[in-house]
């Protein structure tokens, strides 16, 4: 290559247009609940939730997790207008459920600013801090000691 040229670089969209009518345009969010984290994507669509490649009823057999997913959509009033895709991993299946609302409620205010004060005050863009305490050398547990013998 010449010292004189300049490499060309090619544009594939230009800047400002909106993606090919193909292909629905997804927002991500993050969350985090116990041991558990959730990869939550959120598009434009008919209303259906998938998790980790199966059905919101098939995955989650309690009625408190299943409920509790419905939060941040009721809140919003977006439920039924917004496709759901998560992949968990870690933790429980409450745990779990508790990481998808946290993403969930981040997806939506990624996806519309102005969602953000209504998930905030209903507590769905707050990280629950809470973990498991770790367990300490010479006792039984993380505060449970080992039984005291006199003699």
């Amino acid at each position: 290559m010449p010292q004189d040229a300049t490499p060309t670089v090619e544009k594939t969209q230009p800047a400002g247009e909106a993606a090919p009518k193909g292909k629905p345009t997804y927002t991500w969010g993050v969350g985090r609940r116990k041991s558990a984290v959730a990869r939550v994507r959120i598009a434009p669509g008919s209303g259906k939730i998938e998790v980790n490649g199966r059905t919101l009823n098939d995955y989650f057999t309690a009625e408190q997790d299943r409920k509790s997913i419905f939060g941040p959509l009721e809140v919003t009033n977006t439920g039924g207008k917004m496709d759901i895709w998560a992949r968990c991993n870690g933790g429980g299946h409450t745990g779990q459920a508790g990481a998808i609302v946290l993403g969930l409620g981040r997806a939506l205010a990624k996806y519309d600013s102005s969602l953000e004060p209504a998930l905030r005050g209903s507590r769905f863009l707050t990280r629950d801090s809470r973990m498991k305490e770790r367990k300490k050398y010479g006792q039984r547990g993380a505060r449970r000691k080992f039984q005291f013998s006199k003699r």
